[in-house]
């Protein structure tokens, strides 16, 4: 059905629910989209193996030939190598003969991908290169003699890279990705502008629909007002200078903040006071992770950095982290934080890096309240046959709320593209 209709409607083949979007549009968000067990086999195909792309790793976690790392697209399981002539690859992390896991471990060396089931495996590039007693034994069993090795490889995936993240496609038609990031690839370029170092990684569940957190860093306006740490140690606040940039399609956003160029007036002072947020009794008892240095010369102390359908880059004072999103069923999902710097980075900002990674992750200092919210909401829609959210801070248009971060702008974008996606 168009996603430009008022009203349209969706049959759930699980629920046997009518599903119709409410009729204001992308400025709703129903509360069935997040509760819906037939909605979420539906997303796995139209957007997560649809004409996206879907961040797998950056390239330092698969440094050398044979090297590869295990993740998900969605909840479909994926392998990225390191080719033997140092090309970067993405295969479906299943077997072409029974369905059976390939890789178990998340990091790995090796010449080949081997199944153990029933030893059957493949190249590094997911060609089939040996199955076991395809020939038989003694003139019995074997695989039919018209058997074509080229024909049963894993599943192969598109890829392309920038600033050594990698990210695939299921898809062929999907622009390549500079063009489909467009304006936001700029804010890529800014943070990741030399060879990177893995410095560690964090994994949390989420007890909520993946869509409640990716809504979340789309989200520039709650910044100030649920986190305690950015409003109360200035880190980040809407009285300082900030911006917010999409791309044409609206499909990705990035948002930064300079901390220190306060221009506050009489309204901010009113609304800041009834914030909970805004805390001057609270205080650290080491200061020292507020010492960060402008390591860009730009004056940012916090970019985040949100592409569909499930991936972050932040940077948050020097702490510097990608943060992949993975569906686990209607009801949870995994965040994974992989913590990096730079290969160039002297013993002391490595130190400052490590000491700052406490400032995000699962139990962060800023980011704690992140997944908590996330799982308030699950809760809160309940079963979701009734209520929908209401996304008109900035306006009620996909371009209403301008650059501000002040606004919901980058949020009914993400409804807007969803729905495109979606049929809806």
């Amino acid at each position: 059905m168009s996603c430009n209709a008022e009203h349209t409607v969706s049959i759930s083949r699980l629920t046997g629910q009518a599903r119709t979007w409410p009729e204001e549009g992308y400025t709703r968000a129903p509360y069935w989209a997040y509760t819906d067990p037939d909605i979420y086999i539906q997303e796995q195909a139209r957007i997560f193996r649809g004409p996206v792309w879907n961040y797998v790793g950056l390239e330092a976690e698969v440094p050398n030939p044979g090297d590869y790392k295990t993740t998900f697209i969605g909840d479909t399981p994926v392998v990225m190598t390191r080719a033997e002539d140092g090309s970067l690859h993405a295969v479906v992390n299943r077997c072409a003969h029974r369905g059976n896991m390939v890789c178990r471990e998340p990091f790995g060396s090796a010449k080949r991908l081997y199944c153990v089931y029933h030893a059957w495996s493949f190249t590094l590039e997911g060609d089939l290169s040996n199955a076991a007693f395809s020939q038989g034994l003694r003139g019995e069993g074997g695989l039919p003699k018209d058997f074509d090795k080229s024909q049963h490889g894993l599943r192969k995936l598109r890829v392309d890279t920038l600033c050594g993240l990698v990210f695939a496609s299921f898809s062929e038609d999907v622009e390549p990705l500079e063009a489909w990031l467009g304006d936001v690839a700029q804010g890529i370029r800014r943070v990741l502008n030399r060879p990177l170092k893995v410095l560690g990684y964090d994994t949390q569940r989420i007890h909520a629909n993946w869509k409640t957190y990716h809504e979340n860093p789309r989200d520039s306006y709650h910044a100030n007002i649920l986190h305690t740490f950015y409003g109360t140690f200035g880190l980040s606040r809407q009285s300082q200078e900030s911006a917010m940039v999409l791309d044409a399609a609206g499909r990705h956003v990035y948002f930064y903040t300079k901390a220190g160029t306060e221009k506050k007036s009489a309204d901010y002072e009113k609304a800041s006071s009834e914030l909970r947020s805004h805390n001057d009794q609270l205080t650290l008892e080491d200061p020292g992770i507020l010492k960060w240095k402008d390591e860009y010369g730009d004056g940012v102390s916090v970019q985040i950095l949100n592409t569909c359908p499930s991936f972050v880059l932040h940077q948050i004072a020097n702490s510097l982290a990608t943060r992949q999103l993975i569906p686990r069923g209607v009801n949870q999902s995994d965040l994974v934080w992989t913590y990096f710097g730079f290969e160039d980075d002297d013993e002391e900002t490595t130190r400052m890096r490590l000491t700052q990674i406490n400032l995000v992750g699962s139990a962060g200092m800023v980011s704690v309240e992140d997944a908590a919210v996330c799982e308030m909401m699950q809760r809160a829609f309940a079963d979701g046959e009734e209520g929908a959210s209401f996304i008109e801070m900035g306006g009620k248009t996909l371009e209403s709320g301008g650059s501000s971060k002040l606004s919901e702008r980058a949020i009914r974008n993400f409804w807007h593209n969803y729905r495109q996606y979606m049929g809806l």
